[in-house]
Order: structure tokens, then C-alpha cells, then sequence
């Protein structure tokens, strides 16, 4: 195959946890937002936004909503990435028409903001900086719209972390394409298990590497979910607007 430095960025990528002090340029975070805003959107809504937090203090007060990740503090850039029904909501209040939220509204939100900050991490990682989404943003969504003081109609989805990293980036395996692409139909349950058998094998010889203390892929999904985890968050999201009727 001839050589794509499109898929040699994205076969590179590794969450980064280690950041240089070397800051994120204007004029490539600038780039990174336009790439962002050139992902496919439903219907054209582009119902997304990202917050730039640069506030030393709020970025302290985020690493305790976010479970301790001292990286969102540490790292150059950090956005909180939303979903943004507001516009839309501001649009039919101007002109007097409805705005009817149901469970499709917020999923386009989520899928849109997605997508953008997608494009955003392919864009910032061709450019050498490093990327960590920050899904515990989620933990205390609360505290963090505390924070970030966000209207009514922005929902808070993660966070992502962006600089150069510090460290040698370290590939963890996935599963095999055989696990996740399928001919026609869904394979059968032996077969599925079997190839999470296979991929079991390759994550703990990962893990040994890494010093990580897991036997495995599967014992790490079982304890996952095992119980509910950021139970509140529905009551959180619809009482900034969204409905999942």
C-alpha cells in the first residue's frame, strides 16, 4: 500500500497523560477548530461547542470533579466539549415557534459534538501534539457545571486534554477487526467469545509490560459493569433541558 500520512496519524494515536509545558499555538488550535467544524453534521445543526478553560483555579477545581485527574490542571489546552442545543433553542424563542426536545435531539447533540471533537483530535495529533479524552468529566456533572456556569441548553459531555506529550506513546491493543466487523450478521455468542479469548491474550501481555496490575480484557469488563456508574447524570441533563422521551 502506498504511504497516507492520514492513516499513519490515526494508527499512531495513544491517549497522552503526559504533557510538556510547551503551549498549543494559536494559529494550530485555530486549525484544530476548523478541521472540528468540517465533520459531518446532522442536517447541518451543528448542535456542539467547546469551552476553553484557562482559569488556573477552575482547572484546579476540575481535577476533583473530574475523579483526580491532575492532568486537565497540568496539560496546555484543555476544552470542555458540549453538546449545544441552546442555539436552537434561542432561534425558536426569537420567533415565537416551539422547541420540542425528545431523546433524537439529544443524541444528535452527542453524535454532533462527537464527530467535531473527533476531527479536532486527528487534526491536533497530525501536528504532534497529544490528545486524553476526559470522560470523568462526567463523575460530578454538578460540580462541574458549577464551574463552568453553562446555560441551560449546553450540555457538558468531556473534557480533552491537548500538548505535547511527555513520554513515549504506548499502543494498547484492540480487538480483533473480526470482533467488531461483521459480514451480513452478527456472529454467534461461541464465536464472539472465542474472539475475546484471543484478545484477552494480547491484553495481558500488554498489561505485564506495562506494569499494570489486570489479568486481562474480560475480568476488566466484568468488574466495569458490574454497577451503575454516574447514575445521576439523566436527572443532571434534563434539568439543562434535554428529555429522552
Amino acid at each position: 500500500m502506498a504511504a497516507n500520512p492520514v492513516l499513519d496519524v490515526l494508527n499512531q494515536h495513544a491517549s497522552v497523560r503526559a504533557f510538556t509545558h510547551e503551549p498549543v499555538l494559536e494559529d494550530d488550535f485555530a486549525a484544530a477548530i476548523q478541521a472540528g467544524q468540517r465533520a459531518a453534521t446532522s442536517s447541518n445543526i451543528q448542535s456542539y461547542c467547546a469551552v476553553r478553560i484557562e482559569d488556573a483555579d477552575k482547572r484546579e477545581r476540575l481535577i476533583a470533579a473530574t475523579g483526580g485527574q491532575k492532568k486537565v490542571a497540568e496539560c496546555p489546552l484543555f476544552l470542555v466539549i458540549c453538546g449545544d442545543t441552546r442555539r436552537h433553542r434561542l432561534l425558536a424563542e426569537a420567533s415565537g415557534a416551539p422547541y420540542v426536545a425528545n431523546l433524537e435531539v439529544f443524541m444528535l447533540a452527542v453524535i454532533d459534538a462527537t464527530l467535531f471533537a473527533q476531527n479536532m483530535v486527528v487534526a491536533f495529533e497530525s501536528m504532534g501534539y497529544g490528545t486524553c479524552y476526559i470522560g470523568g468529566l462526567r463523575n460530578d456533572l454538578v460540580e462541574t457545571d458549577r464551574i463552568l456556569q453553562l446555560p441551560s441548553g449546553v450540555l457538558p459531555l468531556y473534557g480533552l486534554c491537548v500538548g505535547r506529550p511527555a513520554k513515549p506513546l504506548s499502543h494498547r491493543p484492540r480487538l480483533d477487526p473480526a470482533a467488531v466487523v461483521f459480514d451480513e450478521r452478527y456472529p454467534d455468542d461461541d464465536r464472539m467469545m472465542e474472539l475475546m479469548a484471543e484478545y484477552d491474550g494480547r491484553m495481558a501481555a500488554w498489561y505485564a509490560e506495562q506494569g499494570h496490575q489486570a489479568p486481562d480484557w474480560t475480568s476488566r469488563m466484568r468488574e466495569r459493569f458490574q454497577d451503575l456508574h454516574r447514575a445521576r447524570n439523566a436527572e443532571f441533563y434534563r434539568s439543562r433541558g434535554a428529555s429522552f422521551v
